[in-house]
């Protein structure tokens, strides 16, 4: 079974009832700083934390005096404007008093299903990680409409954990756990400790167990469940409300754990392989070589493009003589590519007009 101590990385989703209040619509101080502490020990011993938290409606909906019902998508949107900046400097407050610095990312369901957006979005996150930046994420409900919502942060969650390659994400939740039946409903309903496979039989376990602010009910928590194990990531569902709920699990609290059905970036290279490539960049042989120690392809490489494509399309890397060697998701469009193809990275600003990407291609974006 999985455990909190051995994550390297990690994704934390924090429904709305657990960060604010149902009765007042205010922040719940203490939770918060508790889960601050909960992550500062957590990166203490290196493990990366991106935390995929709601609240933003519900604070803004108290801060403005609206119902704690169901409100017309123009409401919501302007409570999400009033509460998402009080939910970013309540982070940053929290998250500060243990020197840990917070960025904040705004992601609709169009930015994970677009490749081009979704490339920005995993390089953005992984270069906050990379300089040590704890990122909150939360979906953009100040402009989301809901044809392009996930409509729920758990789902939410798992596409930010497989984006980034997170090995687990831990859904804190009015819950702890699945159960074979609606505890609540049925006194003779068993709590799962672990799922290994989800089945249709544990599909039909799931009901709809969201609480007033909540959207995410037991049938979101399994979709977000199988896409996490789906992208290698192990996902636990537990009770969130107490103080330290992360401490808790880490503890041996009362959880559900999906175990991952594969290595995070194993799933990754798979999803790339199984894609039609739009174009073919041809490489030289010290770029082949390259290749083959695990290096990206930089543009000084690039003997030739073939095709039309755009940035986050999938292309074929073959050698000069055609014989193929891998592919892998585009940084630039063929345009772009073949602009400053031959040419030093440091180079790129002054052909193009502006910064881009050292790598034409990313080794993580690759499959050989």
């Amino acid at each position: 079974m999985a455990a909190l101590t051995e994550a390297r990385r990690l994704v934390v989703k924090i429904g709305s009832a657990l960060l604010v209040d149902t009765e007042s619509g205010k922040l719940r101080q203490d939770w918060l700083s508790s889960l601050a502490e909960d992550v500062a020990r957590l990166r203490e011993r290196g493990t990366d934390v991106i935390l995929v938290s709601s609240g933003s409606i519900a604070l803004g909906r108290g801060i403005l005096g609206l119902p704690a019902t169901a409100l017309p998508l123009e409401q919501s949107q302007a409570a999400a404007a009033v509460g998402q900046i009080r939910l970013a400097r309540a982070y940053q407050e929290a998250l500060g008093i243990h020197d840990i610095i917070t960025g904040q990312v705004l992601v609709t369901l169009e930015d994970t299903q677009d490749r081009r957006r979704y490339l920005n979005s995993r390089a953005t996150m992984e270069t906050m990680l990379g300089l040590g930046v704890t990122p909150i994420v939360n979906e953009n409900d100040t402009v989301a409409t809901d044809e392009i919502r996930y409509g729920d942060n758990d789902r939410l969650a798992a596409q930010v954990a497989v984006t980034v390659g997170a090995d687990q994400l831990v859904l804190l939740s009015d819950v702890d756990g699945l159960y074979t039946a609606n505890p609540r409903h049925d006194p003779a309903a068993r709590h799962l400790a672990r799922v290994d496979q989800i089945t249709p039989e544990v599909e039909a376990m799931a009901g709809d167990a969201g609480s007033g602010l909540s959207k995410g009910g037991m049938v979101t928590k399994l979709m977000a469940a199988r896409m996490a194990t789906e992208g290698g990531c192990a996902m636990a569902i537990t009770l969130g409300s107490d103080i330290h709920p992360l401490r808790r699990l880490e503890d041996g609290a009362k959880a559900t754990w999906f175990a991952a059905q594969m290595d995070p970036q194993v799933a990754r290279k798979r999803w790339i392989a199984a894609m039609k490539p739009k174009g073919a960049i041809s490489v030289d042989d010290g770029a082949a070589h390259a290749l083959g120690q695990g290096k990206s392809l930089l543009p000084a490489g690039v003997a030739a493009i073939e095709g039309t494509f755009g940035r986050g399309d999938l292309v074929a890397i073959t050698r000069i003589d055609g014989a193929q060697l891998g592919r892998g998701l585009t940084r630039y469009t063929s345009a772009e590519a073949r602009r400053i193809m031959g040419r030093q990275s440091a180079d790129i600003a002054a052909i193009l007009g502006y910064e881009g990407r050292a790598a034409l291609i990313h080794r993580d974006d690759m499959v050989l």
